[in-house]
């Protein structure tokens, strides 16, 4: 069991660089993950290769 069970975690920039190295890390640390980033090819292919769930998300903009 992982010091993250039963948590989640909603990961911004999650696509790629520091955010997927977030991400990858609270997966391995049991955590239910979700991946939000501007980039939702990058974004959706993690998800599917972590079990985690995907979001398209721009946070410079308010409406998304």
């Amino acid at each position: 069991m992982g010091v993250l069970e039963g948590k989640i975690a909603f990961v911004t920039g999650g696509a790629s660089g520091l955010g997927e190295a977030i991400a990858r890390a609270y997966v391995t640390e049991g955590a239910t993950v979700v991946i939000a980033d501007i980039d939702a090819t990058g974004g959706e292919a993690l998800a599917a290769e972590l079990g985690a769930r995907f979001v398209a998300l721009d946070v410079t903009q308010e409406a998304s």
